[in-house]
């Protein structure tokens, strides 16, 4: 059974390859703006099923992988920053605060067209920041993709005091333990 990232973040590569399965991934056209009215966890869930549903249209044989995360804190999105500017930024913001992040997951099976999705939050509690300490992870890691600006496979854990989570996966973008259920689902067995 073919098997297709509708992702090129190096992360969800790396993070899909430990459940040594072969797949493709394919860079999903779909904007990422929020609808009027949108809770941050519904967002995500439908970003990641138009992910899907924008590579199965070009893979109709295969099972593909959306995947989506969006980050609150204090009732706002955090996006991906950009810049180490707004990654400061987010970062002050952050300090002594708690973000919750929500990773959701999609499998569409473009051949019978059913679909699975699920949304695993991640509450994240930050440590108390100086700008000091903001400034030398940012020149280590430089974490301008990454939602909330926080790195957490990399240095960026030292900036978390603690996680609330089912899967720790899921804050770095793709909830392994929920994609092994959903691939069951659809047929495809881990290991």
């Amino acid at each position: 059974m073919k098997i297709v990232l509708a992702s090129t973040s190096r992360y969800r590569r790396e993070l899909l390859n430990r459940l040594q399965i072969p797949f493709a991934t394919v860079n999903p056209t779909v904007e990422e703006e929020i609808q009027n009215g949108e809770r941050p966890e519904s967002m995500a869930a439908r970003l990641a099923t138009a992910k899907a549903l924008a590579v199965a249209s070009s893979h109709r044989d295969a099972i593909i992988i959306g995947c989506d995360q969006v980050a609150v804190s204090g009732g706002r999105i955090l996006g991906k920053p950009g810049s180490r500017n707004k990654a400061l930024r987010q970062l002050r913001e952050l300090s002594g605060q708690e973000a919750v992040f929500f990773t959701a997951i999609c499998v569409h099976d473009a051949a019978s067209g059913k679909t699975s999705t699920r949304v695993v939050p991640c509450r994240v509690a930050f440590r108390i920041l100086d700008d000091a300490t903001i400034g030398r992870y940012l020149d280590r890691e430089q974490p301008y993709d990454c939602a909330g600006s926080a790195r957490s496979e990399g240095l960026g854990i030292a900036l978390i005091q603690r996680m609330e989570c089912e899967d720790p996966n899921a804050l770095i973008g793709l909830p392994l333990i929920a994609l092994v259920d959903l691939l069951g689902e659809h047929g495809v067995k881990i290991p």
